[in-house]
């Protein structure tokens, strides 16, 4: 099969040939439909985090299931599917106490070691094995991954947009009404506009926030935010985020989005908040950046801070229910989409998501 291969920051990214095995035990082989560009590729691309290299890219995707390994009674061939990056072990205390984006063993061995459940990988170039990314690598054909990590949804639905649901909607959405639990009436700041924090945005619109504040530094992507559900407006370049939000708020927001994972919004995020607020980190930072704030002050407000690994989902459940909600009008989803390219062109792809100048971008294998 053709697929997006990375080996090292060093290195321009390749689209080459890569041999995939037959799936084993408790495992699918999955024909991909459409595959997302998120800015998790770009913290890889870039050398920010540390994985284990050479791997095939990307974490976002639909697709059609083509071949069961042994075992895998959940899923049929033809099934359309969303993949999971999380995909839950559903052994271990955090999947069978409900907390499947949490799962040990993918914290543990599958996402640190880019292999799956077994240890190993199933792909290769020659003689050099080639490493899984997030147990997904979904910048490629066809990939192989656990039965749990392809996620049945409805065949009605328009398979190249859902690529969408299994990351930047889940983790948004997901981080409003799983992480923090927003209450209808309650004021948000949502700091970064793209994929994942538009999804921000409307995860609170659904939740019922009476303000959500939509915070980027271009204009374009806070005016998009107001089609999502946003209720005012903040250009950060037009200066400190934090005095223009309590201009707009004086007294703080109930619940603050880092949705870009940087030390100096994740920071302000904690800095905008009221008293009893909830600071929530959903953008991922590179690795060993380090953010302060005031242990003092926090406990006097009686605030806090809260991680959200992949909008705390239960992928089995919540991306069904997504997609359905997508389908009932309630979600947007196709805006989100800047374009359509052929796989072949992921590192252009991958280069205006870093410029700013895309949300989301879909990589379509080609024929």
């Amino acid at each position: 099969m053709k697929a997006v291969v990375f080996r090292g920051p060093e290195h321009a990214i390749e689209y080459t040939d890569v041999e995939l095995a037959a799936p084993k035990r408790g495992e699918v082989r999955v024909k991909i439909v459409a595959a997302g560009v998120c800015h998790s590729d770009l913290h890889v691309k870039r050398g920010e985090w540390e994985v284990a290299a050479p791997l095939v890219m990307g974490h976002e995707g639909s697709g059609i299931v083509t071949e069961l390994g042994e075992g895998v009674t959940s899923l049929s061939e033809g099934d359309h599917v969303v993949l999971s990056w999380v995909p839950p072990c559903g052994e271990c205390r955090f999947c069978k106490s409900g907390y499947e984006a949490r799962c040990q063993l993918v914290a543990d061995l599958v996402a640190p070691q880019g292999v799956l459940f077994d240890g190993t990988s199933r792909m290769s170039i020659g003689d050099e094995t080639i490493q899984h990314y997030l147990g997904v690598s979904s910048f490629s054909e066809e990939v192989i991954v656990p039965a749990s990590g392809a996620i049945k949804v409805r065949d009605d639905a328009p398979l190249d947009v859902l690529a969408l649901v299994g990351c930047a909607v889940a983790t948004g959405v997901g981080a409003v009404t799983n992480t923090a639990g927003v209450e209808p009436g309650s004021t948000v700041a949502v700091i970064g506009c793209g994929g994942v924090g538009l999804n921000v945005v409307q995860g609170a619109r659904l939740a019922g926030a009476e303000r959500i504040v939509a915070i980027d530094l271009r204009e374009e992507k806070t005016e998009m935010a107001v089609q999502f559900g946003a209720t005012d407006r903040i250009n950060a370049s037009d200066g400190d985020v934090v005095e223009q939000l309590k201009e707009l708020l004086p007294d703080g927001v109930d619940y603050a989005f880092d949705a870009i994972g940087r030390v100096e919004t994740t920071e302000q995020s904690i800095q905008m908040l009221s008293l009893g607020g909830a600071s929530v980190i959903v953008g991922l930072p590179p690795t060993g950046a380090k953010a302060s704030f005031e242990p003092l002050v926090l406990a006097e407000a009686d605030q806090r801070i809260l991680g959200s690994n992949y909008g705390s989902v239960r992928p089995s459940i919540d991306i069904p229910a997504l997609v359905d909600r997508y389908m009932d009008g309630q979600l947007i989803l196709d805006p989100l989409i800047s374009g359509r390219v052929p796989l072949s062109q992921a590192a252009q792809a991958l280069e205006e998501l870093q410029a700013g100048s895309a949300l989301r971008t879909l990589l379509i294998p080609e024929a």
